[in-house]
């Protein structure tokens, strides 16, 4: 084959339980012209460790959940068909599922049929990808077009489906270990080194890395010594036909909250890294110094225990109680929908103390629905945060800053009703239509790019 350059199909080890599986890519690359601009057809979505069929604010269900049913369903009303894989957690789901018209979940047994913690999940990859092997094993060759991966655990299995099935692979990390393990919380434990490795793996294998802000961007590129040719900035949308102002009051009745309390919300997981108890020590701090807000001050705290905080569920109640301010914190389980939206608008302000923030989407959110932000200075937050227009941004995580920083929102009616409007037309330049479009063309880059290097070479 003088002169022409052959792509070898290359064979990868999966080495799992003391056994190794080799799987190795036996169908070739659908082939294009070189003037193609090549959109997919049908996307395999991977989320091993989370469905978007759960509710966030408990367990692994987060802001990912949120980010892959959206960017679904906006590609599913493109007339492009979705299909996402994910660990089967109850013997009860269906083995298929369907999120909206157009998009499906596939629930893969890998494992016992319970939710497991994230350390655990690394011995059920290789079940986990057979199921999905298996599942297009029964469609003809060249099924899907594209793999996209959320999260480490998923890019692992979707380098092994890249391979097997000829198609590129984009990886999204949404969260480093890197990074988490430069900014732990207090009590919070330091991400793995099998997890730290296995980023490197998938950083080195994707043909596409797509960070949701530019410092994670950069952050891939410095830490994980990313190839800059591959990484994509496209930043996370917000629903905002759901998250839109409302009538404060209405939202206050709604959830059984006093028409004239000051309200401190906070949405989201329970664990160390979302740093729930950086608000409650605030709002010691400014009780404090203001005694005669006790009456008035109102700690809404929105979510489940999940990850570290599983370890301690009654944590932040029991700091609650030792701050002296158990009567002013009330604790909801997680709120979906409108339910969630009437949490934004019943705030006067919301706080997001996290450690780590690849973006922020409660930031978003709560900017959607009109509320002011106050939120930390880390990771992609001061893009979902637009500092002294739609909220503020703390440079730390002492109650004393923060409680200065709420109180300046929440205590100040004329600046609170400026930064609530302009949060209404920050949030406005992020939408999940904006952000799939944003996808699909790192989608199509990454798959000319993926098809060039399979094209021969003609000898000149």
């Amino acid at each position: 084959m003088s002169g022409v350059r052959t792509r070898w199909l290359r064979v990868r080890t999966l080495t799992c339980m003391g056994v190794d599986s080799v799987t190795t890519s036996l169908r070739g690359p659908r082939r294009v012209p070189a003037t193609t601009t090549i959109w997919p057809r049908r996307v395999a979505v991977l989320s091993v460790h989370t469905s978007p069929l759960e509710q966030p604010g408990t367990g692994d269900a987060g802001g990912m959940n949120v980010y892959i049913t959206h960017t679904a369903v906006e590609m599913a009303r493109r007339g492009i068909s979705v299909e996402v894989f994910t660990r089967a957690t109850s013997s009860e789901q269906p083995p298929v599922a369907e999120l909206a018209p157009g998009v499906l979940v596939r629930h893969i047994p890998a494992g016992p049929f319970e939710p497991l913690g994230r350390d655990e999940l690394p011995a059920q990859l290789c079940a986990f990808t057979s199921g999905v092997l298996r599942a297009e094993a029964f469609h003809e060759p060249g099924y899907y077009d594209l793999v996209h991966s959320h999260y480490w655990l998923s890019g692992q299995v979707g380098w092994l489906a890249r391979d097997r099935w000829g198609v590129p692979l984009v990886h999204t990390a949404h969260t480093l270990a890197k990074v988490k393990n430069a900014a732990l919380a207090d009590g919070d434990k330091p991400e793995p080194r099998t997890r730290v490795i296995g980023e490197e793996q998938v950083v080195e294998e994707a043909d596409c890395l797509v960070a949701n802000t530019p410092v994670e961007a950069r952050q891939l590129v410095s830490l994980y010594d990313a190839d800059p040719s591959t990484v994509h900035t496209v930043e996370p949308g917000v629903d905002l036909e759901r998250f839109t102002p409302g009538s404060q009051q209405a939202a206050r009745r709604a959830l059984g909250l006093p028409p004239d309390a000051i309200v401190l919300a906070f949405a989201g997981r329970i664990q160390p890294l979302k740093a729930p108890d950086v608000l409650l020590h605030a709002a010691a701090h400014l009780l404090a110094e203001r005694p005669e807000l006790r009456e008035k001050v109102v700690v809404l705290v929105v979510g489940g225990p999940s990850g570290t905080g599983l370890e301690q569920p009654q944590a932040l109640r029991e700091l609650a109680d030792s701050l002296g301010i158990a009567p002013q914190t009330r604790f909801m389980p997680p709120q979906g929908g409108q339910k969630l939206a009437e949490v934004y608008r019943a705030a006067d302000v919301v706080a997001v103390p996290s450690y780590n923030e690849s973006f922020g989407l409660v930031a978003l959110e709560a900017q959607a629905c009109g509320t002011p932000v106050v939120a930390a200075e880390v990771g992609g937050l001061p893009v979902a945060v637009a500092h002294g227009v739609s909220g503020l941004l703390v440079p730390s995580h002492a109650g004393g800053d923060w409680a200065a920083a709420l109180a300046s929102v929440a205590l100040r009616p004329a600046r609170r009703a400026e930064l609530a409007a302009n949060a209404v037309e920050h949030a406005r330049r992020f939408s999940w239509r904006r952000t799939t479009e944003a996808l699909l063309g790192t989608y199509a880059a990454a798959s000319q790019t993926f098809h060039e290097a399979l094209r021969p070479e003609v000898a000149v």
